[in-house]
Parts: structure tokens; C-alpha cells; sequence
């Protein structure tokens, strides 16, 4: 690993977070990981990020303190019950009440301003525009329009110390080619927490989106779901 190039990895403890983590270390980055306390109804995931951080040896691990739930609006973040038992074809169709507000800009908006101080041009982030609800904040066209946003934002961009790329490594990827690629650098996939309505000890619903797009995945692979084991 070359110490010198630095990246901020968002990191939310989940299994594309794990993957998109340890592919930005394959690629020589050292890897600055940064996940939020949002007042997510699933904050079990931040054990999770803290247990794959130590794992795969990050440069540094930090949680910014946030709380969303000041704007409600999504079923992560208010009093609104998480969707159960929905078809792989339900999920694909519409927005989701999972969908939080703004969330992806917020945190990116975080991780700019960790890498004008670290002097990194590069960001990971693990948005995905298959096999997932259809999110606006993961598609290829937000990502672009924040890049150039970023050049104008900071004052390293303005004085042409910076030139954002924003990586995202898993975006035209499926659950199950993800995990392969996860499998292949080493990711402990137990480590990982994706339920959106886990038990206050971490034990996954199995019945929400994001549980069975996990399912699948592994599924599809034709392995057992670790996190899932005894």
C-alpha cells in the first residue's frame, strides 16, 4: 500500500460498504473509512463498520455524529414501518419508504470535507444500481453532478489543489458479483450487518429489502449467507 494515497471510504458496515473498502486498498489506497451515527433505526450497523474496519486495517475509522431523524421522512429515520416480504419485482418499481432524504449528498458532502483535509482527490462509495431499490442519490447521473460540484465547492478545488474522482466500484455490478469480488479480497462477510430492522443484539429481520437482497446474493453464489450461520 502506498501511504501517500489517501481515500475516504464511506463506510456503513454493510456488505457492499465491506467490498467497496477493501477493493479501494486493493487498488493501493490507504483507506480512511467514515461512517455516520444518523439516528438510523438500524444502528446496530455501526458495531458492524467497526468490527470491518479493524478487519481489514484502515488508516483511520470515524463516525460522524449526525441526526436525520430532525427531518424524518423515511422509514430508517421516523415512525414508519419498514417494508416486509416484498418480491425482487415490487422492489425494482418506485422509490422506497427506506429512501432517506438527501442521505448520499449529506455524506458525501462529509467525506469532500475529510479529503480536502487529508489532501486525497479520490472517494469510495458503495452505491449500487442493480439489484437495489431504486435509490435516486445511487445512479451514475447524481455521482457525475456531484464530481463537479466538489471542484467548486472547496477551497482546494478553487485553487486547483484537488480534482475529486468519486469511485464507485459496484455500481453496474449484481449482489451476487459483488460478493464474489468480496470473496476474492479477503471480506468477512459476518462481520457485515445489511438488516434495516435488526434486533437490538444485531440479529437481521430476514424479511426487509435489504435482508433479501442479501439472500440472493449468496444465493446466487451458491454459499451460505455467514452472517446468517448457527
Amino acid at each position: 500500500m502506498n501511504g501517500n494515497k489517501k481515500a475516504v471510504v464511506l463506510l456503513s458496515g454493510g456488505l457492499d460498504s465491506a467490498t467497496t473498502l477493501a477493493i479501494a486498498q486493493r487498488e493501493g489506497y490507504a483507506a480512511y473509512a467514515l461512517s455516520f451515527s444518523y439516528g438510523q433505526r438500524h444502528a446496530w450497523e455501526l458495531e458492524a463498520a467497526r468490527r470491518t474496519a479493524a478487519a481489514l486495517g484502515t488508516a483511520d475509522h470515524r463516525i460522524a455524529q449526525i441526526d436525520l431523524r430532525v427531518f424524518g421522512g423515511s422509514a430508517l429515520t421516523d415512525a414508519i414501518e419498514v417494508p416486509k416480504g416484498r418480491a425482487t419485482e415490487e422492489m425494482a418499481y418506485g422509490i422506497p419508504v427506506t429512501y432517506v432524504p438527501a442521505r448520499n449528498t449529506i455524506f458525501l458532502s462529509f467525506a469532500l470535507a475529510w479529503a480536502e483535509v487529508l489532501g486525497s482527490n479520490d472517494i469510495f462509495i458503495g452505491v449500487n444500481a442493480l439489484d437495489y431499490s431504486g435509490y435516486p442519490d445511487c445512479r451514475p447521473a447524481f455521482i457525475e453532478a456531484f464530481e463537479r460540484l466538489a471542484d467548486l465547492a472547496t477551497k482546494a478545488g478553487v485553487e486547483g489543489r484537488q480534482k475529486l474522482k468519486i469511485h464507485t466500484p459496484l455500481i453496474a455490478m449484481t449482489k451476487a458479483q459483488i460478493i464474489r469480488r468480496g470473496l476474492e479480497l479477503g471480506v468477512d462477510y459476518a462481520l457485515t450487518s445489511s438488516c434495516y430492522d435488526p434486533s437490538p443484539t444485531g440479529e437481521p429481520c430476514g424479511n426487509c429489502d435489504s435482508c433479501l437482497l442479501r439472500e440472493k446474493g449468496f444465493r446466487e453464489c451458491g454459499i451460505e449467507d455467514p452472517a446468517r450461520k448457527g
